[in-house]
């Protein structure tokens, strides 16, 4: 039968002169097993006097009650010794674990208040969406002078008339600029050897409901503005007539996500777009107009390809995307090619013609929703120098993000190109996840 074996237990201390384990009575231990090295003398002194000789540090004492205090000196402190090496070992475990526990919370802290401050800056903080941003951005132009009451009710009832019927109220358009480029270059004989224009293009820029996040959605705005003057999209824009409004393109987005495209996209706002302030890029572009029936590509340059961080294969890809079957010799080509969707980190705009200089260098031409209306209409004057092109102006050496990806429209999708355009994105959605 096995019997019951006691736990083990903690580590007798040893005895400093045999080395024996001697327990809690270790004192006991020296006085039975050692009493003859305290006891007998060890030395002599010239006049006959005794000695004794501690075992433990050699000291000398004349009298054998001084040498046994003496070594109970010792024994004490090696006991102390023996439990403070214990005591510092607990102390000092208990204020590592202390300041890793200030160091998780102090990291948890930090994550939690990076997020806060990404989802701030990307418009998933729950504090409303369009409708909020233009009422409270009135009430303060209203409170700083700026805007009279009147005015104020005025905007307000327009804003929820577009609101409710879902159309753009076309208060930040601008309108015609593509025509009067084309007029300029004509009589332009300095350094442009030839200009590629796209098909005609509306201009929208931010309002007081959208600024600091709406650039994606003002960008698509110009891109349609551009389909729909062109009959080749008559159809599948049947239904959208007119340029919609920012909280219906939102809602928009949601329904090309309901029939099933980028549901890792989707997953990414919750799938909800409307009511909030959250920035769109070229992925939700490419998913609404896939569900319009609108054949597109999105193209990544994910990489510098040029010196200083420049992307010169950009500008080539675009040069072609204008240039193919516009070979011919005139100086001036107005395309029917609509305008290309350009989105880098933190901003959007959009590409309506590419020049190239006589001296062969490429420079791109861009709608921003940065520019507002007075800006854009400077474009308009018909004794325009041209000083108004810097707006649209940009160089090689002037795009030097990381990253950059374009969506170009390239026709019609019939109805089963369009249902494995889905499929695809859900299969690369699939990949990506690990």
């Amino acid at each position: 039968m096995d019997t019951a074996r006691p736990e083990p237990g903690p580590p007798r201390p040893q005895c400093p002169l045999c080395g024996e384990a001697a327990g809690p009575e270790l004192e006991e231990h020296l006085r039975a097993r050692h009493r003859h090295l305290l006891g007998d003398p060890s030395t002599h002194t010239g006049n006959g006097e005794q000695l004794y000789e501690c075992p433990m540090c050699s000291l000398t004492c004349t009298n054998i009650q001084i040498l046994e205090e003496h070594v109970e000196l010792h024994l004490e402190e090696h006991n102390f010794s023996e439990g403070g090496d214990i005591r510092d070992l607990e102390l000092a475990q208990q204020l590592q674990t202390e300041e890793d526990e200030q160091q998780r919370s102090e990291e948890e802290k930090r994550e939690r208040e990076e997020f806060k401050k990404l989802q701030r800056q990307y418009g998933l903080d729950n504090s409303g969406g369009f409708k909020q941003q233009f009422l409270k951005n009135m009430e303060r132009e209203v409170d700083r002078g700026r805007m009279l009451p009147f005015e104020y009710h005025k905007r307000k009832a327009d804003m929820m008339e577009s609101l409710a019927s879902g159309i753009d109220d076309g208060k930040t358009k601008t309108s015609g600029v593509i025509e009067a480029l084309c007029k300029y270059y004509q009589n332009e004989n300095k350094d442009v050897r030839r200009v590629w224009l796209s098909a005609g293009v509306d201009h929208f820029h931010s309002s007081l409901g959208d600024r600091g996040w709406g650039c994606g959605y003002r960008n698509f705005q110009m891109l349609l503005s551009s389909l729909l003057q062109n009959s080749s999209f008559n159809d599948c824009l049947r239904d959208t007539t007119l340029i919609p409004s920012i909280p219906k393109i939102q809602s928009m987005i949601e329904d090309a996500w309901r029939e099933g495209f980028d549901p890792h996209g989707a997953s990414h706002f919750n799938n909800r777009l409307h009511g909030s302030k959250a920035w769109i890029g070229a992925c939700e572009i490419y998913s609404l107009l896939t569900s319009l029936r609108i054949k597109c590509q999105i193209i990544d340059f994910h990489k510098p390809t040029g010196p200083m961080g420049t992307h010169p294969r950009l500008f080539e890809w675009i040069l072609h995307y204008y240039s193919t079957d516009n070979e011919g010799g005139a100086k001036v080509v107005c395309t029917s090619k609509p305008p290309i969707y350009l989105q880098h980190q933190g901003h959007s705009r959009t590409v309506v013609g590419i020049e190239e200089k006589k001296n062969k260098t490429l420079c791109l031409l861009l709608f921003d929703p940065g520019c507002s209306s007075q800006q854009m209409q400077k474009l308009l004057k018909q004794n325009s120098d041209g000083s108004g092109l810097k707006l649209l102006r940009k160089f090689v050496g002037s795009l030097k993000e990381k990253q950059y990806q374009i969506v170009a429209v390239d026709g019609v999708l019939s109805l089963e190109e369009k249902a494995a355009r889905c499929r695809a994105s859900q299969v690369l959605t699939a990949e990506k996840i690990p």
